[in-house]
């Protein structure tokens, strides 16, 4: 008893923490709040001042502007086809292939497999930018460029995501992984109905973080697609922006618009990353 009232923060304590969170939600809500509501102002109220959060009238036709482009030519659509199919393309790759190299990196015991590791980290420290130049000699001279192959195939394994699933699978109980194998399932179907089957948390906290860097990737399209059919939708918004006679409200509209899809992801993923995995639960009792 007196332990539990030992670590129960005093009443002191407990209003400031909430104060603080509360001011923190205000510092990164205010920005979307904002981009939510100058989506659907005319632009002359956006950029008047002081800011007024209720717009006079609702701007329908900054999402037709936003849709259609400054052209009129609605590359958008297929912008967003182009993003889409880039990021989850490259989110179940890095899943998959994440995942089975920090599960041997994570449960089976061989020769090197530390320096394997610390290998695989060091690549970690290297910024993209000192490797983005070499990198886009190799899908020049490969043929890539101007094609969907050059906007995928760099990004399909990272290692970050092996090192999320090795630091999470090290955790993972190795019993459940013994009565498979004792119950005659192979190494294949241990891997897929035992292991994978019980890192709904990880594989959708990996899903959802590489799909994000891969919805808001500027550089490399700029670098590799210069054709407007293969545009990304934050190429898209640059080329938007730079118009001398861009929208404002267009632009935040294109923003709201671009924000929905990885949105959308996190709250159909959320339930299973919070609240953990069963089989951790299971195996700490």
């Amino acid at each position: 008893m007196n332990q539990n009232a030992a670590a129960r923060p005093s009443p002191i304590s407990a209003v400031l923490i909430k104060a603080f969170l509360i001011i923190m939600a205000i510092v990164i809500l205010v920005p979307l709040l904002f981009m939510c509501t100058a989506a659907f102002m005319p632009a002359l109220e956006i950029v008047r001042m002081p800011y007024r959060w209720i717009p006079s009238r609702i701007e329908w036709s900054n999402f037709y502007k936003a849709i259609a482009g400054n052209d009129g030519n609605f590359v958008f659509i297929k912008n967003v086809g182009n993003s889409l199919l880039v990021s989850v393309t490259v989110s179940v790759f890095t899943v998959v292939l994440s995942s089975i190299t920090g599960y041997g990196l994570a449960k089976f015991r061989f020769k090197g497999k530390n320096l394997v590791f610390m290998a695989i980290m060091m690549t970690m420290m290297i910024p993209f930018e000192t490797i983005m130049v070499p990198l886009y000699m190799v899908v020049l001279n490969l043929g890539m460029q101007n094609t969907y192959r050059g906007l995928i195939v760099p990004f399909l394994m990272n290692a970050f995501g092996v090192f999320m699933m090795r630091q999470y699978l090290q955790t993972f109980p190795t019993d459940m992984i013994d009565a498979a194998r004792i119950d005659g399932c192979t190494e294949p179907g241990i891997f897929i109905k035992v292991v994978l089957a019980n890192s709904g948390p990880a594989l959708a906290s990996l899903g959802i973080l590489t799909f994000r860097q891969q919805w808001d990737n500027l550089m490399w399209p700029l670098m590799v697609a210069q054709e407007k059919r293969l545009k990304t939708i934050p190429t898209y918004i640059v080329s938007f922006a730079e118009e001398k006679f861009a929208d404002e409200g267009a632009m935040m509209a294109v923003a709201l618009l671009a924000s929905i899809p990885v949105i959308l992801l996190f709250i159909t993923l959320s339930k299973y990353f919070v609240g953990g995995s069963t089989a951790y639960s299971a195996g700490k009792e």
